[in-house]
């Protein structure tokens, strides 16, 4: 039989081994991840990189920032009037994204997309529709709301082209006339009553919104410095737009006729982080005055962002007007956008 010393020696042998194996074992802990490999998601650094990655499903795809609703929350868009008589108008200060074009005559009127910020308690003057608003729009896939129509706007319409809600049916219910203004500067609408009118029409609210691409943190894009640009529409004053660049804040002001921009209600200013402003060929196609304005061909453009401008061209993709150099998408500024479309670059000046 075994001397019991020999057994004691044995088991002590063993142990010593069984110690050696576990300081030599090469597979990696927690603390130890070698270089190129992932740390497992029970790691604090785990921890940080999934929040990352929720943080960054939380950027918002018209703005690329942060926002303050749901994600899939579906755009909705407001045909805004421009005219002298109905500013300062009510919630553009909450738009992602604003088009600027002309109507008849030299008066403008305003597309307004709406989707990452908490809607604004009441928006407009909301005023009627022209075809190339419709086209505009269809790029986002929103609930379109306005206030009467033009016979080509009407056509596209009725032909389901987009999910509309209209003053002309909702006058008095959805639609509210404000006392302080008169017809036709004077209809106003909330979001709730876009929500009641939608549900009323069987239109989705919640649908996956396609992003816009945006420069990541620390670009800086080249390009000539610009502290403030006018582009005027026409010779009178009050169709003259300004921006004023605020390089604290990174944005641009907007003023029209003049004056500072603001809310109505909130007298908030109304400022833009990027300017885009097309070139694109304008006719008068009736005797009221009437346009057909080309929103498809592409052509020249000038894009302002964090103080700077330079030329680079349009084009049309799905739906959306876009910057483009060498053939190559130019991605927007963090935040929001002024789509101003212009029948001549030569009208733009800094």
């Amino acid at each position: 039989m075994i001397n019991r010393k020999v057994i004691q020696l044995i088991a002590l042998m063993m142990i010593l081994l069984i110690g050696c194996s576990s300081n030599n074992d090469s597979s990696p802990d927690a603390s130890e991840v070698p270089v190129g490999e992932s740390p497992s998601k029970e790691t604090g650094s785990g921890q940080k990189e999934e929040k990352e990655i929720e943080e960054e499903k939380e950027i918002f795809p018209l703005t690329g920032t942060p926002g303050e609703t749901a994600i899939d929350k579906r755009p909705f868009a407001v045909v805004i009037n421009n005219d002298v008589k109905a500013r300062p108008q009510s919630g553009l200060h909450k738009a992602d994204i604003v088009y600027e074009v002309l109507a008849e005559g030299d008066i403008t009127r305003l597309l307004a997309i709406f989707q990452s910020q908490v809607p604004p308690d009441s928006i407009g003057p909301v005023r009627s529709a022209r075809s190339y608003f419709i086209d505009l729009a269809k790029g986002y896939d929103p609930i379109f709301v306005f206030h009467g129509w033009s016979p080509e706007a009407r056509e596209k319409i009725e032909a389901g082209e987009v999910d509309g809600i209209n003053g002309l049916t909702y006058d008095g219910t959805l639609f509210k006339r404000a006392s302080f203004r008169v017809a036709p500067h004077n209809s106003y609408i909330t979001y709730e009553n876009i929500e009641k009118g939608s549900d009323r029409l069987g239109y989705s609210l919640a649908e996956a919104v396609p992003g816009l691409s945006f420069h990541k943190k620390g670009d800086t894009p080249a390009g000539d410095e610009t502290d403030y640009v006018k582009i005027s529409y026409s010779k009178r004053a009050a169709t003259h737009v300004e921006y004023s660049y605020e390089e604290s804040e990174n944005h641009y002001v907007r003023s029209s006729g003049g004056e500072k921009n603001i809310d109505l209600d909130t007298s908030e200013e109304i400022v833009t982080h990027n300017i885009f402003i097309v070139e694109s060929d304008h006719q008068i196609v009736d005797d009221a005055g009437r346009r057909e304005i080309d929103i498809t061909s592409g052509g020249r453009a000038i894009l302002i962002q964090n103080g700077v401008r330079r030329e680079v061209e349009w084009k049309e993709d799905e739906g959306r007007i876009l910057p483009y150099l060498n053939g190559s998408p130019v991605p927007f500024t963090p935040g929001k956008t002024w789509i101003q479309i212009v029948p001549d670059l030569s009208n733009v000046s800094y």
